[in-house]
């Protein structure tokens, strides 16, 4: 592996890039249906299996800490190399290779905590094992977004990056019901404490399977460019030869789109955040009416496998409405399409409190799959028309920041606040997501979005 310039500088002299295929949007964008189908099995069933090895459900957050500690630390050094790498396979495609098996090994052996249960408490390998397996998929994943923007023009992002939702909603849809679908037929879904039951063991496995043969997918049906050809489109960046230290002054000179943008992903992924971790809880306390000490019993296993069933509905919602925003953001534009989106889905987290039936979760979920669809490609299309294409990789990693400290800041706080504050109800956390997800919509509007003058120029 060896290094070489990284370039590319805000330049309206150089050529426009090569407009590209669906197919080869789809094909480049593919690998992503199988990292979320990892995290589709890690988001709805994590804090199933957690509870099933012995966490209490004020100390969910805190196991789920590792997340976004994991991926703050991982995802800026990630892009930083990427942007400077270049190899024979290609500049981000050793990492996602790297990510796919080391993200295939994490998935096996997260619902496998017993094996080393003499070594410590089940439930603290098990959260160490959630550690490594998202610390795998942050190196998979963070290349992709920076990917899809070295290859398109500007006029193509939103369709790059809409395509890579709908990807995104596919294998989360797959990897959310997967369990579901196995215990119809026939696979058990119980399971004494301590032990993971089959359903959701065997969707690890298969979980495994996908993440890779997916990302293979990518690698080798994806072409980019060469740094001749990437100098060609992007400019030469002075900045090439610059240390990992680098990171740091670049977090200091953000563009104004990208600290704008912050607030708002605040917002949007502390709401995310809630609902990942206390969904299944909710589910069980508030619509089932069990116990909060109920952490292993037939009918709070149904509360998880239910989860997984409506987590897959936003997934799916998400996957048909990431089509539909290229032409929603061509007609009112990108900034009121995003807004748009999260009020919908701030409106179905608030919902979730006045559920009658865990059948009506499935509106309240299809809200959320509208703002979910949003929230993984406006940003990005909004933010990569604002940053230098030399350091794309690089900004892709520190806009994560944005996501993982508000998921930090709520994983501090979310649990200690459901047990001493909602008096163990978490279904106001939930509610505490959909007034958050509102705020998100309202900090869009103040976004400052210089995309709009370079359509114009590509596509007069």
């Amino acid at each position: 592996m060896s290094t070489g310039a990284s370039v590319g500088a805000n330049n309206t002299s150089l050529p426009a890039k090569p407009r590209m295929s669906f197919w080869q949007i789809f094909n480049m964008s593919f690998g992503f249906l199988g990292i979320q189908f990892g995290f589709a099995l890690q988001n709805s069933n994590a804090s199933g299996i957690l509870r099933n090895y012995g966490a209490d459900v004020e100390h969910l957050s805190w196991f789920w800490l590792a997340a976004p500690v994991v991926g703050l630390i991982v995802q800026p050094i990630v892009g930083y190399y990427s942007d400077k790498t270049w190899t024979r396979i290609g500049r981000r495609k050793p990492f996602f290779l790297a990510g796919a098996i080391l993200s295939s090994s994490a998935l096996t052996l997260m619902p496998n905590a017993g094996i080393l249960g003499s070594i410590a408490p089940l439930v603290i390998i098990g959260a160490g094992f959630l550690m490594i397996m998202d610390a795998c998929f942050n190196l998979a994943m963070e290349p992709f977004r920076a990917l899809v923007a070295d290859n398109l023009p500007d006029s193509q992002r939103t369709k790059g990056f809409s395509i890579q939702t709908f990807l995104i909603g596919i294998g989360a849809v797959l990897g959310s019901w997967l369990p579901a679908i196995l215990a119809s037929w026939g696979v058990s879904e119980s399971a004494p404490d301590g032990v993971v039951a089959n359903n959701v063991k065997y969707a690890f496995y298969i979980g495994a399977a996908v993440f890779i043969t997916s990302i293979l997918i990518t690698v080798f049906k994806t072409k980019e460019f060469n740094p001749a050809e990437y100098e060609k489109y992007h400019g030469k960046n002075e900045d090439a030869h610059s240390g990992l230290g680098s990171i740091f002054t670049d977090l200091k000179k953000m563009p104004r789109t990208m600290k704008q943008l912050g607030l708002v992903q605040f917002f949007s992924w502390f709401a995310l955040f809630g609902m990942w971790v206390f969904t299944t809880d909710t589910i069980a306390t508030h619509i089932f009416g069990l116990p909060i000490e109920d952490r292993s019993s037939d009918m709070y296993r149904k509360a998880q496998s239910w989860t997984g069933v409506i987590f897959g509905v936003y997934n799916g919602v998400s996957a048909i409405y990431a089509l539909c925003l290229p032409m929603i953001a061509a007609k009112i534009g990108r900034k009121k399409t995003h807004a748009l989106s999260l009020i919908i889905g701030g409106i179905g987290l608030l919902s979730i409190f006045f559920a009658p039936n865990k059948e009506f979760l499935l509106f309240s979920m299809a809200c959320v799959g509208i703002a979910w669809a949003s929230i993984l490609a406006m940003p990005y299309v909004i933010l990569s028309s604002s940053i230098p294409a030399g350091k794309m990789g690089i900004y892709m990693g520190i806009f994560n920041f944005f996501i993982t400290l508000p998921q930090i800041l709520n994983g501090i706080i979310g649990g200690p606040i459901v047990k001493n504050v909602y008096n163990n109800q978490p279904v106001y956390a939930i509610v505490l997501a959909g007034i958050f997800m509102l705020c998100a919509a309202v900090s869009v509007i103040y976004v400052y979005d210089p995309g709009a003058i370079k359509i114009k120029e590509e596509t007069a």
